[in-house]
C-alpha cells in the first residue's frame, strides 16, 4: 500500500535532525555525546518526595483540563517575580512545552497563514507551521545571533504574517533578548495585527542579571502567548509538565485542542510541582551557576582551538562556526563522531541558517566536557592541522 492515505501535511515534515543524530550515536559505543538538551542534575529532592507522596495518596486520577489550580497559582506568582502577569485562569498545564507549542499552533493557524520564524531555531516551529498548512517565513539573525529587528519590521509590513515566533534564551544559540530589542519589538507588535508566540522554556537559565521578555509588555498582553515548562528548570525532562499562558480569547480555544489531545498533564507530577515548586528554586539557581562554569570552560577551549564562537547568555548550548573547515555541518559532525569519538548536532538540524555551525550541549558533567574537548582538539589537529 502506498502513502496516499498519509496526510500531505505530515509528509511535508521530517523527523527532528537532533533526534536523528542522537540515534546515530548509539552505533558508536565509545563516543561521548554532547547532543541532548537534558540537564545531568537530579530532580530536586523535594519534588521527588512529593512525587512519591502523590502516588501513595492515590492522586493518580484526572485533573481539570487546565490543571491543578494550586500549581497554576504557583506559576502565576513565579512569573509575577519576572514582571510577567498572568492570573491562574490564564494558565493551562500541558504535557511538556512541546504539547503547549502544538496546541497553540493548531489553535491559531489556518492553511496559507504566514508565520515568522528565526532563521536559526528549534526545528519544531517550522514543522508545526507546515503541519497546519501554514507558510513559514524566515527572518535572519545578526552574526552574534541577536535579532535583526529592522528585518522583522520589514517582513511584518511586506508579508502580513499572522504569527511571530520568539525563542529566548535560544536553542541552539544561547542568545537572549535585550531590553533594547524588547522595546523595539513592542512598537512593531503594538502597531500591527500580529500574535507573538514566545517560547521561554529556558527562562530560568538566563545568565544575565536581568531577564527581558516580550511578555513583560502589559500593553500588548492581548497579542502575546507564553509557552514554558519545567523540563529544564527542574531537570525533569521525562516527567512532562509545561504550560501555556494567554488571555481568555486564545485560551478557550487552546484548551479545546489540549482536551482532545491529552486531557490533562500527569497528575502526580502536577501535585509534586505544586507542593515542591517554591522550595526547589534554590536547586535551579545552583544548576544555573554550574552551567555558567561549564559554559565558560567550553567557550575558552573552543576559542583556544581556533573556533569562531559567541559566548552564550542563556540555556546550555554553544553554537560554534565550522565554516572554515570547508565541510557541511553534517559532514563535520559525522567525521567528528567517527574519527574523534564525540557527538554534536549538525547546525543544519536547526534550519538552513544553521548550516556552517554545530550545536554543543554543555548539559554534561565537567569530566565529560573535558574529555570531549580533548578529543575535539585531537580531531582538529589530526584532520585539519596535521
Amino acid at each position: 500500500m502506498n502513502d496516499t492515505f498519509i496526510s500531505n501535511y505530515i509528509k511535508n515534515i521530517e523527523i527532528s535532525g537532533i533526534r536523528k543524530f542522537f540515534n546515530e550515536v548509539a552505533n558508536y559505543q565509545e563516543a561521548i555525546s554532547l547532543t541532548l538538551g537534558q540537564p545531568d542534575f537530579p530532580v530536586p529532592q523535594k519534588i521527588k518526595e512529593e512525587l512519591i507522596k502523590a502516588i501513595e495518596e492515590n492522586k493518580t486520577g484526572y485533573t481539570s483540563n487546565m490543571g491543578l489550580i494550586e500549581l497554576r497559582e504557583e506559576i502565576s506568582a513565579y512569573l509575577s517575580d519576572l514582571n510577567i502577569n498572568y492570573n491562574p485562569e490564564e494558565i493551562c498545564l500541558t504535557v511538556g512545552g512541546s504539547e503547549g507549542l502544538f496546541n497553540v499552533f493548531i489553535s491559531l493557524l489556518n492553511p496559507n497563514d504566514k508565520v515568522l520564524i528565526p532563521r536559526i531555531a528549534y526545528p519544531a516551529y517550522e514543522s508545526l507551521t507546515k503541519l497546519t498548512g501554514a507558510i513559514p517565513i524566515f527572518y535572519h539573525l545578526n552574526e552574534d545571533f541577536s535579532l535583526r529587528v529592522e528585518e522583522i519590521e520589514r517582513l511584518v509590513e511586506k508579508e502580513n504574517p499572522k504569527i511571530l515566533v520568539l525563542s529566548f534564551p535560544s536553542n541552539p544559540t544561547g542568545a537572549i533578548l535585550t531590553k533594547e530589542e524588547r522595546e523595539k519589538l513592542f512598537h512593531i507588535i503594538k502597531n500591527n495585527d500580529i500574535v507573538v508566540i514566545s517560547d521561554e522554556i529556558y527562562s530560568s537559565l538566563c545568565f544575565e542579571e536581568k531577564y527581558y521578555s516580550i511578555c513583560q509588555c502589559k500593553e500588548i498582553k492581548d497579542k502575546v502567548i507564553l509557552i514554558s515548562g519545567f523540563s529544564k528548570m527542574f531537570s525533569m525532562t521525562g516527567l512532562r509538565v509545561g504550560y501555556v499562558c494567554s488571555i481568555e480569547r486564545y485560551m478557550k480555544h487552546i484548551v479545546k485542542v489540549h482536551q482532545y489531545n491529552t486531557s490533562c498533564a500527569p497528575s502526580i507530577v502536577q501535585w509534586a510541582l505544586a507542593r515542591g515548586f517554591r522550595s526547589s528554586l534554590k536547586d535551579t539557581l545552583h544548576m544555573k551557576e554550574e552551567f555558567k562554569r561549564r559554559r565558560n570552560y567550553v567557550y575558552k577551549r573552543l576559542r583556544e582551538l581556533g573556533f569562531e564562537v559567541n559566548l552564550p547568555q542563556g540555556a546550555f548550548y554553544i553554537f560554534p562556526s565550522i565554516k572554515k573547515y570547508n565541510l557541511s555541518s553534517e559532514e563535520f559532525a559525522f567525521k567528528l563522531l567517527k574519527e574523534g569519538g564525540v557527538a554534536v548536532v549538525p547546525g543544519s538540524a536547526f534550519g538552513a541558517g544553521g548550516e556552517g555551525f554545530v550545536r554543543i550541549s554543555y548539559a554534561y558533567s565537567m569530566e565529560e566536557l573535558q574529555e570531549a574537548l580533548d578529543r575535539i582538539e585531537k580531531f582538529i589537529k589530526a584532520r585539519f592541522l596535521g
